[in-house]
């Protein structure tokens, strides 16, 4: 089976379903953070690309419209789950990124936590997003990126294609990526290790 598709995507998060939480609870504290610069109201339209199980919905407690997608139906069934433990509406399907089944500006936020890394084409993925992305929408990137303005080290490409098997690429550039847009980076902090916070925003033309 060749990697970096889809279908694998789909059967090693089905197979790491049973540890999941317990892996992705290391980055809570990143998804509160990232969410805390949107300063939500609690009545922007919010969109959850890449969902898997719903960890950050603990931190959109005070939102009324939220939607979340994931290619994977086990992680939308616990997510589902999640979501009704925390007294949250929310409108869970499986759907492919790189294809959203949305209208253009049906989303005030776009949230694209541990996906732009994983995802086999994250150029068609943020274009998609944008494309749902309403009128000076704003959108929250946290994923594993190379610093701005360099290359990929050696170790780093030479590592990749075993991350790459297991969870992600580790040699992408979130500035090229989001260049394929027009979308504007406002923010980008580097957190610890490789990980990255972006926020941005859409403008009104």
């Amino acid at each position: 089976m060749k990697i970096n598709t889809n279908r694998w995507n789909k059967l090693r998060y089905t197979l790491y379903l049973p540890i999941y939480d317990a892996v992705a609870s290391v980055f809570s504290g990143y998804r509160k953070r990232s969410i805390e610069l949107l300063n939500l109201t609690g009545n922007e339209r919010i969109l959850l690309v890449g969902a898997g199980t719903g960890g950050d919905l603990e931190y959109l407690l005070g939102a009324n419209d939220i939607t979340a997608i994931d290619l994977t139906p086990g992680m939308i069934e616990r997510l589902r789950k999640r979501a009704s433990k925390l007294n949250l509406t929310v409108d869970a399907r499986v759907m492919d990124a790189h294809k959203l089944a949305f209208d253009d500006g049906a989303f005030d936020v776009v949230i694209l936590h541990l996906i732009l890394a994983v995802i086999p084409d994250p150029y068609k993925c943020i274009q998609e997003a944008e494309r749902v992305m309403s009128p000076c929408g704003q959108m929250v990137i946290l994923d594993k990126f190379i610093e701005p303005g360099t290359k990929p080290s050696v170790m780093r490409r030479m590592i990749n294609p075993i991350t790459n098997v297991f969870f992600s690429n580790i040699t992408r550039d979130v500035v090229e990526i989001v260049g394929t847009t027009n979308l504007k980076i406002v923010e980008n902090q580097k957190l610890k290790s490789i990980f990255r916070l972006v926020h941005i925003r859409k403008s009104a033309s």
